[in-house]
């Protein structure tokens, strides 16, 4: 096993981050929290879903580190009640080596995912990767364009008025199209610019952008502003309609 990796997993005010660690193996749990709290973290565990969303209602999680193979309640179910109750970021853990299952994870907003067996090393950036992006960053800049308004602040978004259930990652990356109109770049651009990988599984992009489309679209199965442009990515097209970004 490789030394632990070294970082500093805390916030700006000083608070470490809380990380959720929620795996019923013993041995994979007590590494991934051994890691994690040398990289700065505070870190509870459960070994089951009820008891994951018990102890994510006591003390609300920064990010869960989420095994899909869950004894009574799956990952899955784990991953859509705690979304229903608000915003969390999700690392989800799988043994399987399927991409439907992988994909799976991220259709019910799972954030990454980490295939069994993986490096302590490379969750631990995975988790500080995901923490970095989900902390508001102050720019002072509001987004508007084709009925989507996007406030980086506060982390909020709305369509025609209506405020909009988004996930990080599809915020991240509607705020990255608000900000880049009419520019075609492709997923391993997309990768890059909003996750902030270099490397990684591009069906990632692609299950983003369809649940994206989804909620900002008025038909997503003919998507008018995320388009495609075939062999090289995807393009947003506001129209005639679009407002400038204002400040």
């Amino acid at each position: 096993m490789q030394p632990p990796y070294e970082s500093h997993g805390t916030e700006a005010a000083g608070e470490a981050a809380r990380i959720l660690v929620v795996d019923d193996d013993p041995t994979v749990a007590e590494v991934v929290t051994g890691y994690l709290h040398r990289a700065g973290y505070a870190v509870d565990r459960a070994d089951d879903g009820p008891t994951a969303l018990t102890r994510a209602a006591a003390h609300r999680p920064d990010l869960v580190v989420l095994d899909l193979m869950l004894p009574g309640m799956d990952g899955l179910e784990v991953c859509r009640r705690m979304r229903d109750r608000g915003p969390v970021p999700v690392i989800m853990l799988t043994a399987r080596g399927d991409e439907d299952d992988r994909i799976l994870g991220l259709e019910v907003g799972a954030d990454d995912y980490v295939t069994k067996p993986f490096s302590p090393r490379e969750l631990v950036l995975r988790v500080e990767s995901v923490l970095r992006r989900s902390r508001p960053v102050t720019t002072g800049r509001r987004l508007a364009a084709a009925g989507l308004s996007v406030d980086p602040d506060a982390r909020r978004a709305a369509k025609n008025g209506t405020e909009l259930a988004l996930t990080l990652r599809e915020f991240d990356l509607l705020a990255f199209f608000l900000r880049h109109p009419g520019r075609v770049y492709s997923r391993e651009d997309l990768m890059r610019e909003v996750w902030g990988w270099d490397f990684g599984d591009l069906s990632t992009v692609t299950v983003h952008v369809r649940r994206l489309r989804g909620k900002v679209e008025d038909d997503p199965a003919r998507p008018r502003l995320i388009q495609t442009v075939w062999g090289v990515g995807y393009r947003f097209e506001p129209g005639l309609d679009t407002g400038e970004a204002v400040h």
